[in-house]
């Protein structure tokens, strides 16, 4: 385990685990048939068993338990064959039943463990638990008005709630294991990961002990973080809360504590429950869930390449950089872009390249990196790995092939087509280009004397001016070879 805190925290460690609400990409929600799109009108996407009335009986979502299930078997989980819903019962207005549906003493998996790298070392963080449950409602204040309104539509989304040990030991290794397990969470396809919309939430339970000591501190709970780095930022602030509160002769409240990002501070929300306030109990509505292991088997069978084998993969496979193959397989959709160029026929490192610069730059302007389909991209892989082998070919040099990606961005033509249409072939006949070099030099004496004499660094005025003379589709390499040779006296 990397431990980077001695010098930032001093005899004190700090202990962190994370309780991460992941909403899964079902079209219906967990124990009823009401949809789960995002943004709809303010209880819209409610029914009578979502809006907890009288007589109404819940409906597990067969789609979602393999959802969670898929998730288990990707971290290295065991499944159990039976696992049970419980009630766990508290009151607040947004949770119209006065009880959520959740899991309580057996989940649907535990164990298993996320590896990562984080500020320089391999690190390894071990899974409690993963289980399902139902989202509650939303409260929404308006101080203007002093009311609060309740929009009831997120009641019942299905959530996976995967809870890790108590193995981070800094900030920064928190955000790096979240964004980790967000990255298999999107190359499963089960969570979009969106935190801005909540789909992909965490509450952090912190707390700090001297150096040295297997006694664990007293822990809050820190919720309201909505982005990475108010992860980050919102745990660094609550560990330096508690240190000075500790040192200052005080002690540690067990309690939920609140991020404010603008104030770049942690205040209490409330006192922090413990299993018995919830006075959990079985859930009578619901069968227990009973999984086979052929089912686990076929379920299993299904999972993709991960991202950590995938990027091996792509170093080994395909001669890429580890900083290059890192980068494509932060999302499943741009590996999948890469690999398709590839299978198209282009030049996987000049792919990789162009993918990472000019494909990606792109995307990100028009805001497509949001919907996970390549197949909406403005360009397509096939038409990619095209522009890509007229590079290798050199039928025209890198600098005209931007030329030619933006003219494919306005008309959606073939790379080759567009070459052709507007006369940017690669001049590459020596003849051709020796005469337009020497046009450029016995236009320049007085350069070509002071390059002879020492001044190297004029090969750049030849270069472009030979360029210029070509419409900047002279071969450079050759321009360079050719140039080299006249300079030299050839």
């Amino acid at each position: 385990m990397n431990d980077p805190t001695h010098a930032r925290w001093g005899d004190w460690e700090p202990v962190i685990g994370l309780e991460v609400h992941a909403q899964m990409r079902t079209s219906s929600k967990l124990f009823c048939g009401c949809s789960t799109t995002f943004g709809a009108a303010p209880n819209a996407n409610t029914c009578p068993v979502c809006l907890g009335l009288p007589g109404v009986l819940p409906v597990l979502n067969g789609r979602a338990l393999e959802f969670a299930i898929l998730t288990a078997l990707a971290t290295g989980c065991t499944v159990a064959e039976l696992s049970r819903f419980a009630r766990k019962n508290y009151f607040y207005p947004d949770l119209p039943k006065g009880y959520q549906i959740s899991m309580y003493d057996e989940p649907l998996a535990v164990g298993g463990h996320i590896d990562f790298n984080s500020e320089g070392a391999r690190t390894q963080v071990r899974l409690t638990r993963i289980h399902m449950e139902e989202d509650a409602g939303k409260s929404i204040h308006d101080g203007a008005e002093r009311e609060s309104l309740v929009d009831l539509n997120r009641a019942g989304v299905p959530l996976m709630e995967i809870v890790s040990e108590p193995d981070l030991r800094t900030p920064a290794e928190a955000a790096d294991y979240l964004r980790t397990l967000r990255m298999i969470l999107q190359y499963l396809e089960v969570c979009d990961g969106n935190m801005d919309e909540g789909s992909l939430r965490c509450d952090a339970n912190v707390s700090v002990r001297k150096r040295g000591s297997d006694t664990l501190g007293t822990r809050t709970e820190t919720k309201n973080m909505n982005s990475f780095r108010s992860v980050e930022r919102a745990i660094e602030v609550e560990i330096e809360r508690q240190i000075e509160v500790l040192e200052g002769g005080g002690t540690i409240r067990q309690e939920t504590r609140l991020w404010d990002a603008d104030r770049e501070q942690t205040a209490p929300m409330r006192s922090k429950e413990d299993a018995h306030d919830y006075r959990y109990f079985p859930e009578p509505d619901l069968a227990p869930v009973r999984v086979t292991p052929a089912r686990i088997a076929a379920i299993g069978a299904g999972l993709p390449e991960l991202p950590e084998a995938r990027r091996t993969r792509f170093e080994t496979a395909h001669g890429l950089s580890t900083y290059d193959a890192e980068v494509l397989t932060t999302r499943r959709d741009l590996a999948d872009y890469f690999e398709a160029a590839c299978a198209a026929g282009g030049a996987p490192k000049t792919l990789a390249n162009w993918i990472l610069t000019e494909v990606w730059r792109i995307v990100r302007e028009r805001r497509l990196d949001d919907a996970l389909r390549i197949e909406i991209w403005p360009i397509s892989a096939a038409a990619l790995a095209a522009l890509v082998s007229l590079i290798e070919d050199r039928t025209i040099s890198g600098k005209i092939a931007k030329t030619v990606f933006e003219e494919m961005l306005t008309t959606g033509e073939a790379p080759a087509a567009i070459v052709e249409q507007r006369g940017l072939r690669q001049v590459s006949d020596e003849g051709a280009l020796t005469a337009a070099i020497d046009a450029v030099l016995a236009a320049h004496p007085d350069k070509v004397a002071e390059f002879r004499a020492g001044k190297e660094k004029l090969l750049g005025f030849f270069v472009g001016g030979v360029m210029k003379t070509t419409g900047g589709k002279g071969n450079p390499a050759l321009v360079n070879q050719i140039l080299a040779r006249r300079l030299a006296g050839g």
